[in-house]
């Protein structure tokens, strides 16, 4: 018997795999449990629907992300930090502070998906970091800490 599997079952297949099972094993035990249903032609034809659309839409995420990250790469961030009289930043400059920047630049990112990938930001320069997109979709940026202007 065909059978969809609505649930990711163990030595049988992932969620969404149309699997072959034996009749009372797909009857009496994955159907009445929730973990599959029956796979008629109707069935099929809706499932294999479902997967052309969630493709085309990932397509488009990606794409959007992969723009975004183009955008993102093509810009250097200015970050303003209190300096020390010797030249150190006090405290450190935050993700956080990087999302800010970004929004002020047009670019709207949450500080979760920021990470500075340079090592430790202890003076005024140019470092590296990076923005999560989308899934594998990453676009890196250098940011520039330069010295608040005592007003």
């Amino acid at each position: 018997m065909k059978i969809l599997l609505k649930k990711e079952v163990k030595n049988l297949g992932n969620e969404g795999d149309i699997v072959e099972v034996k009749t009372g094993y797909a009857i009496n035990y994955l159907i009445p449990q929730g973990f599959a249903s029956a796979a008629n032609k109707s069935v099929i034809k809706m499932h294999e629907e479902t997967i052309r659309q969630r493709a085309h839409k990932e397509a488009k995420l990606i794409a959007d992300a992969q723009a975004l990250a183009d955008k993102i790469a093509s810009m250097l961030v200015k970050v303003s930090a209190k300096v020390s009289e010797s030249g150190k930043i006090y405290g450190s400059i935050t993700t956080a502070q990087l999302a800010e920047a970004l929004v002020a630049a047009g670019v709207e990112v949450d500080k979760k998906d920021i990470t500075i990938t340079s090592e430790e930001v202890k003076e005024p320069g140019t470092y590296d970091a990076e923005v999560k997109c989308y899934k594998d979709v990453k676009g890196a940026f250098k940011f520039e800490v330069v010295p608040e202007s005592a007003e």
